[in-house]
């Protein structure tokens, strides 16, 4: 059922002992796709389908994520910093230096966004999909959910033993159209035992909320580097249904990039590539032929 709903040849990258799964389809102008937490390159496949004519699509699974090795904490640092080196590594192993559209999620936002600080130059065009590349803003509350997940005893049981985080995800991250049962199954598929959650609750431990935490002054300047790209055509979409990249985020997203084009979607939540795939990947295409 996977291979039907996902059509693509799998390509894996050595990183440093962890083999790193990506997809690597069609030719022309770079696409890189980055992925969130707690989804895979499997969120993507529909706007690659629709790409992949006309552009390289490039999708990576981050290392315990998707077809991505799993490793234990003493064989991966699980932190952002990695993260983006992994990409980094990546995108230079396929010789993609210039001309790319970044479309990102989640924690793909702070993933590839910390790439593109790194290379600006390299950067065409941004898409921003329901994520952050700046800390929490003041005016939200960090969610109960995500506390739970990230400081507690019971979260680690709930994330790792029942995979409640990714199982839930797959039910709340949609509020337009709720997953088919293929759908929702392919999502939570990787996830599928307690080592192989891992990444799944790391992510979550690694959001930075105070200046102690690692990893907060690489947010800081993330956050800053956004200033270097207020040339660069950029899109925004996000549903705002998701329970946590909400309204609030959408306005900070309209503080830090005022020139960027902006679409919202009340009616959808945080799997905005799923709630409204069609409409999403429309704007993608509009948007990418209207920056030539």
């Amino acid at each position: 059922m996977l291979e039907k709903l996902m059509p693509f040849e799998q390509h894996y990258l050595d990183l440093n002992g962890n083999k790193m799964h990506y997809l690597n389809e069609g030719e022309g102008e770079p696409v890189v796709m980055v992925h969130g937490n707690p989804s895979w390159s499997f969120y993507y496949r529909n706007l690659v389908s629709a790409l992949a004519g006309n552009h390289q699509c490039i999708v990576p699974d981050h290392i315990g994520c998707g077809m991505s090795d799993k490793p234990n904490d003493a064989n991966y640092d699980y932190t952002l910093k990695q993260r983006i080196d992994d990409l980094e590594t990546l995108l230079d192993s396929l010789g993609v230096t210039e001309n790319i559209t970044l479309v990102v999620h989640d924690w793909g936002g702070m993933i590839g966004t910390g790439f593109a600080a790194r290379y600006p130059e390299r950067i065409k065009r941004l898409v921003f999909l329901n994520t952050a590349a700046f800390h929490l803003p003041k005016s939200k509350p960090f969610p109960w959910a995500l506390w739970i997940c990230r400081d507690t005893l019971l979260g680690t049981i709930l994330v790792r033993g029942f995979n409640a985080f990714a199982s839930a995800a797959s039910y709340v991250g949609v509020k337009r159209k709720p997953m088919d049962k293929a759908t929702r199954k392919a999502y939570v598929a990787p996830f599928n035992n307690w080592a192989n959650r891992i990444s799944t609750l790391r992510f979550v431990q690694d959001i930075p909320l105070k200046p102690a935490h690692r990893n907060y002054d690489l947010v800081t300047e993330i956050s800053a580097s956004l200033a270097k790209f207020q040339q660069t055509p950029t899109m925004v979409c996000f549903g705002l249904q998701d329970f946590v990249f909400d309204e609030h985020f959408y306005a900070q997203w309209k503080d830090k990039m005022p020139y960027a084009e902006f679409h919202e979607f009340p009616d959808c939540g945080h799997y905005i590539l799923e709630d409204a795939s069609d409409d999403v990947i429309g704007l993608i295409k509009t948007f990418i032929s209207k920056h030539p």
